[in-house]
């Protein structure tokens, strides 16, 4: 039965590690990555309806007087 030769097994996967290493790093630096995040600034538009310039109440079904 024939021995298995491991001689080349080290160089072997030393190269594929640097090179997957080597992809991931190609892979990661070509994305865009924000520097800091900052928020929107939206402008914030008062329209005038006319029920929101006089008093109102709401009465609620259970708070009404019995007769």
């Amino acid at each position: 039965m024939p021995q298995l030769d491991t001689s080349t097994w080290f160089i072997t996967i030393l190269s594929t590690l640097i090179t997957l290493f080597i992809i991931m790093q190609l892979k990661v630096s070509s994305h865009y990555y924000y520097s800091t995040p900052e928020p929107k600034t939206t402008k914030t538009t008062k329209s005038l309806i006319p029920w929101e310039t006089k008093w109102t109440k709401i009465y609620s079904p259970l708070s009404l007087p019995l007769r």
